[in-house]
């Protein structure tokens, strides 16, 4: 579900008309659904109502401090990958108790960090990290919560840059191996084995690798229970699909329906860090038509959104719907198919203005002839988009705005001339 929609053959969101937008703020630039976040997080929340769970929102899918304010406020926590991250959930407000901190390259100073925080749990990915982080928990006195990241090694589910648990990718400790390594911290002084961690990848569109790899899950919190391990704590990370086309994605319940047997059979508090799919149909980018082009037998729309905006069709050969704000009556609002032949439209290239042959939003779409100054919406943008964004080409990163109803706030100014050299200047001899 998404608050955007066509009113009169204009696209809004929420209550207020895009071009609107544009006009005020420029482009490009990304808009939020404040009623888009809201519904996608108090759906994840019921769906696994039962469970009583921890929701840690992923601030690498999209780290706005606005957004991140807003999560908190509506009882989510964090799950963070750096200590930047974590600095941004907590200038938030995002309570430490309720923030996940992940990733395989953790520094020691930002496990001193994490751990002054009070943060709720580390997830730890490799033997050689688990006894850095105990090491520097017992320089600090403390006790470092852990959940140790399991690779189930299942199938393929996804894009393989973006698939966590098959064989050989860097990600979590393997299932034969992992024992040997909790064995060896049992009685650790600086070390509290506390949970499992199994984030499978993302974006997942079916339910069964939850099934598969909780049901892993179960057997192995039974062994380490058996070494002595107080485990509290079953995380199964995030990943769940959204609808980049259509409605290729299954609800949330069924994913629960998958997940919840293992939290009821443990008994432990079941950890959660859905991002994409709380902000990821949240979020468009709008973007102004710059000029036409044709050559080699091939059209192009260029227009002022690049790679460096939204990465994710170079890096993935990803899928986003792009169309027109305001549609020609010639055309239907929102084709169901869009690589399918429409009426009135021609296959397009969707280009931005950097220097690679990489920089593109989509290839050969079906889309009505556009004019310079026209407006194009490019769906599904609330993920990996604004938070993978980049200054390449010396390009200015975009606006971001938030809309509520018939109000909207600016949450992200636009990056300025002097911002791009802001930590150089200084630096002049």
């Amino acid at each position: 579900m998404d608050h955007f929609h066509y009113r009169n053959r204009v696209l809004h969101c929420e209550d207020v008309a895009i071009p609107a937008l544009a006009a005020e703020y420029g482009t490009p630039l990304f808009v939020y659904s404040q009623a888009t976040l809201l519904h996608h997080l108090s759906a994840i929340q019921a769906a696994f109502a039962e469970a009583h769970p921890v929701i840690a929102y992923s601030v690498k899918t999209n780290g706005n401090l606005s957004i991140g304010k807003l999560m908190a406020e509506h009882g989510s926590g964090f799950d963070v990958t750096s200590g930047g991250e974590l600095y941004r959930a907590l200038t938030a407000g995002g309570s430490p108790s309720k923030i996940v901190f992940a990733g395989v390259g953790k520094t020691a100073a930002e496990m001193r960090y994490a751990l002054e925080s009070g943060i709720m749990l580390f997830n730890v990915e490799s033997e050689d990290e688990l006894f850095a982080l105990g090491a520097v928990a017992q320089s600090l006195g403390k006790v470092a919560p852990v959940a140790l990241r399991v690779n189930p090694d299942l199938p393929p589910k996804t894009h393989a840059k973006t698939d966590t648990s098959v064989k050989g990718v860097k990600f979590g400790l393997d299932i034969e191996t992992v024992l040997e390594v909790s064995q060896k911290a049992v009685g650790h002084p600086g070390l509290a084995i506390a949970g499992v961690h199994m984030h499978l990848g993302s974006p997942i569109l079916s339910a069964e690798p939850y099934r598969a790899g909780s049901a892993k899950a179960v057997e192995l919190i039974r062994q380490l229970r058996s070494q002595g391990h107080n485990i509290r704590f079953l995380n199964m990370g995030g990943g769940f699909g959204i609808h980049y086309r259509r409605l290729e994605a299954p609800s949330v319940t069924v994913f629960a329906e998958a997940i919840l047997p293992a939290v009821r059979e443990t008994g432990c508090q079941l950890v959660l860090e859905p991002g994409r799919f709380i902000v990821g149909n949240a979020g468009i980018l709008v973007s102004t038509v710059l000029y036409n082009k044709e050559t080699g037998g091939k059209r192009y729309i260029i227009q002022d959104a690049a790679m460096n905006d939204l990465i994710r069709p170079t890096l993935y050969d990803a899928f986003h719907r792009i169309w027109p704000v305001q549609p020609p009556v010639s055309v239907t609002e929102q084709p169901e198919d869009y690589e399918a032949p429409i009426a009135g439209t021609v296959p397009q290239d969707v280009v931005g203005p950097v220097c690679e042959s990489g920089d593109y939003l989509a290839k050969a779409r079906n889309l009505p002839p556009l004019q310079a100054g026209d407006l194009l919406a490019t769906f599904s943008a609330g993920a990996y988009a604004m938070s993978m964004a980049s200054n390449y080409n010396a390009r200015l990163r975009a606006a971001e705005v938030l809309v509520t109803g018939s109000t909207h706030r600016l949450i992200r100014r636009r990056e300025t001339f002097a911002d791009l050299v802001a930590c150089e200047v200084g630096c002049l001899r």
